[in-house]
C-alpha cells in the first residue's frame, strides 16, 4: 500500500461527503449529474482530510496498525458528519473542524513516540 496512501489521503473526505449526500438526498438515479455539480466544492475538501490521514499514517508507522485503522474510520465518520454542519459556515470552518477532529490521533502519536 505504499503508493495507495496519497490517493486515499486526498479522496476519503470528498468521497465521504459524496456518499453522505447520495444517501441523504437519494441521488442514486443520476450520480454523474449531481457529482459533476458538486465537484468544485469536493475539490476544496480534498486537502482537508490530510491531517487525519497523516496522523493515522504516523500511528501505523509506530506499529499500532489496528489503532490506526480504528481511529481512521471512527474519526473519518465523525469528520464527515460534523463537516455537514461546518460546511454551512464555509471552507475555513470545515478546515477547522477537520483539524480539531484529527487532534486525538496526533496526541496519541506524540504520546506513543515519547515512549509513555
Amino acid at each position: 500500500m505504499r503508493h495507495g496512501f496519497w490517493p486515499l489521503a486526498f479522496l476519503w473526505l470528498p468521497a465521504g461527503f459524496a456518499v453522505q449526500a447520495a444517501v441523504r438526498f437519494e441521488l442514486s438515479a443520476e450520480p454523474a449529474v449531481w457529482l459533476a455539480a458538486a465537484a468544485q466544492s469536493l475539490v476544496v475538501a480534498m486537502p482537508l482530510g490530510l491531517p487525519l490521514a497523516l496522523g493515522c499514517r504516523w500511528l501505523w508507522r509506530l506499529g499500532h496498525r489496528g489503532a490506526a485503522w480504528t481511529a481512521g474510520f471512527g474519526l473519518a465518520a465523525a469528520t464527515v458528519a460534523a463537516g455537514l454542519f461546518a460546511g454551512l459556515l464555509g471552507p475555513l470552518a470545515l478546515a477547522a473542524c477537520a483539524a480539531v477532529l484529527s487532534l486525538p490521533v496526533w496526541i496519541a502519536c506524540f504520546w506513543l513516540a515519547r515512549g509513555n
